[in-house]
């Protein structure tokens, strides 16, 4: 029935999720045949170093909780016919219409064309494909998975893009709005963690804080400001508030004025006309920064 598009029936493989994590997809299939020949066909698929995560629910019923469950999903392939004639098409309006979710990748597949047919459905549902099961082959089917996975990925860069700009502008108001430096570099500390979605836990230290005269100091690195666990901090040395290793990357990005990042943390050098040193300390960022995140943090640092 599938042409080139089949295969044995083989036990479920459950693909473990690696570091960098995996692509949601929600197969809606009635017939268990087609969950297992989709799942074999792209069981070595792999786009931006993340494999694929198959969901699978077996009527339009299951597939509405999935979805609600899985607000993550990538993609859904979509079989029109199930429980009822249009069970698929409620499905996808649901998507759309009740769960409000954009995102998703919803690629409709159908045994029977003339069930639905497509120039009718493209009109009355927003979907993104439209493929009858017999023209679905492996090669195909690998296909409209990869450009699906390539235009969810922008959806969600998009959507990140503004929901950054949203809080920045946010951020401004907060920021502007106060009356002291210390009161300013808190904000922007404050600020850049919710951006970037991490635990609060920062230090900004600089050597431009007023010293005891005859203190030979005046080079040191002072914490100006801490959040999290560094709140009681302001005012130290920063060689005593963090650790060895973290020191050793500290020094490296003043030697090379530039952001080091390191697994869980990273210090930002904060550029200045003036000739002191500024450093900002993120703890707790996550693994897989997007290049979004990295440019906001290159905008801090660069403005800070």
């Amino acid at each position: 029935m599938m042409g080139d598009f089949l295969f044995s029936d083989e036990p479920e493989e459950t693909i473990d999720e690696i570091e960098h994590g995996t692509w949601k997809v929600l197969i809606v299939d009635d017939e268990p045949e087609v969950h297992a020949v989709t799942k074999l066909a792209l069981s070595d698929f792999e786009f931006q170093n993340k494999r694929l995560e198959f969901i699978s629910a077996y009527s339009g019923a299951e597939a509405k909780e999935l979805i609600k469950e899985h607000t993550d999903a990538a993609i859904v392939l979509l079989d029109v016919v199930m429980e009822t004639d249009d069970a698929g098409l409620q499905v996808a309006r649901f998507i759309r219409e009740e769960a409000k979710n954009n995102h998703i990748r919803i690629i409709l597949r159908t045994g029977q064309p003339g069930q639905a047919p497509e120039r009718q459905v493209i009109i009355n549902y927003d979907i993104n494909d439209y493929k009858s099961k017999t023209e679905l082959t492996a090669q195909k089917l690998f296909t409209v998975i990869m450009s699906s996975l390539r235009s969810y990925r922008d959806i969600i860069s998009i959507e990140q893009s503004r929901e950054g700009l949203e809080k920045i502008i946010i951020a401004s108001r907060d920021i502007f709005s106060a009356h002291s430096i210390e009161h300013f570099i808190e904000g922007v500390m404050q600020q850049l963690t919710s951006l970037l979605g991490v635990t609060d836990r920062a230090v900004y230290a600089s050597t431009l804080v007023a010293q005891t005269p005859g203190s030979g100091n005046n080079k040191k690195l002072i914490v100006c400001s801490g959040t999290g666990d560094f709140e009681k901090s302001e005012g130290k040395e920063l060689d005593a508030v963090l650790q060895i290793e973290q020191l050793s990357a500290c020094h490296q990005a003043i030697n090379e004025k530039s952001i080091i990042y390191k697994e869980n943390y990273l210090f930002a050098y904060c550029s200045s006309k003036y000739n002191h040193n500024s450093i900002l300390f993120i703890s707790g960022i996550p693994k897989d920064l997007t290049d979004i995140q990295r440019h906001l943090i290159k905008i801090f640092s660069q403005n800070v």
